[in-house]
């Protein structure tokens, strides 16, 4: 049943990958470039940005750099990151496959815990609570967001985000497997809470990053979530048939 389980989970993890990736160099990484450019023209003109601006932020994980006392003249020391070209597209599939196997592994995990059998139906289901839970509900409080925008200290969003996605996940459980009354409306009461609660509020730093961008880059990740989990919910349900049927000849 493991063996059965990781293997149906790599299969999905990487087709979802590659599906995924080739949508992340398409849509999201050229306005990604683009916003560096627009960072990277605000910290060459310090005349342009407000005094706040100047802190050094964390964007999704993403650090522009700590203050270098061994720099000369104390500039900005960014930490490594991947080259442009090769290098950045080979880490991002290399990041998107191994978010794509753990997730799908989440996947089977959830389908057998809840005694259903995985097929492409059921994965597919399940997958579009998956992108409820991790990539939507989070995102009406902290969306998607570019370098060079404001955002709020790296590990209040991480809280939030965590806490967001679990109460989103059983929320849905309770809802959409218990459906008894007393459940659903538990399960409402989480669906709102971290909303009510309310994300970690953003830094109001100036930016010179276009707000089309923004509204583009948030739209088109959300579009490429729903479609890595649809496929990485279809895969699953796919290669877990396939493994089932060679383990049967097999015998």
């Amino acid at each position: 049943m493991i063996i059965r389980l990781v293997s149906a989970a790599l299969v999905a993890g990487f087709l979802a990958a590659v599906v995924a990736t080739g949508l992340q160099l398409a849509l999201t990484s050229p306005l990604i470039i683009a916003a560096e450019r627009y960072e990277t023209q605000a910290s060459a003109d310090p005349a342009r940005l407000s005094p706040a601006s100047l802190v050094v932020r964390v964007h999704g994980g993403h650090d522009h750099g700590t203050k270098d006392p061994s720099v000369a003249g104390g500039e900005v020391a960014p930490d490594w990151q991947p080259g442009p070209g090769l290098p950045r597209m080979a880490f991002t599939a290399l990041a998107t496959l191994v978010g794509g196997v753990g997730y799908a592994l989440l996947l089977g995990a959830v389908l057998l815990a809840c005694n259903r059998e995985p097929s492409p139906e059921t994965g597919l289901r399940f997958a579009i609570g998956g992108f409820l839970a991790v990539a939507l509900a989070p995102a009406l409080g902290l969306a998607p967001e570019l370098p060079g925008m404001a955002a709020a200290p790296l590990a209040d969003r991480q809280f939030w985000w965590v806490m967001t996605a679990l109460a989103t996940a059983m929320g849905l459980y309770l809802i959409a497997i218990r459906r008894a009354p007393i459940t659903i409306a538990g399960g409402i009461v989480l669906l709102v809470a971290p909303h009510l609660a309310g994300a970690p509020e953003t830094s109001h730093a100036a930016s010179n990053l276009p707000a089309a961008y923004a509204a583009q880059f948030a739209a088109r990740s959300l579009g490429i979530a729903f479609v890595f989990w649809a496929v990485i919910g279809l895969a699953y349900g796919w290669a877990w048939g396939l493994f089932g049927k060679a383990r049967t000849a097999h015998a």
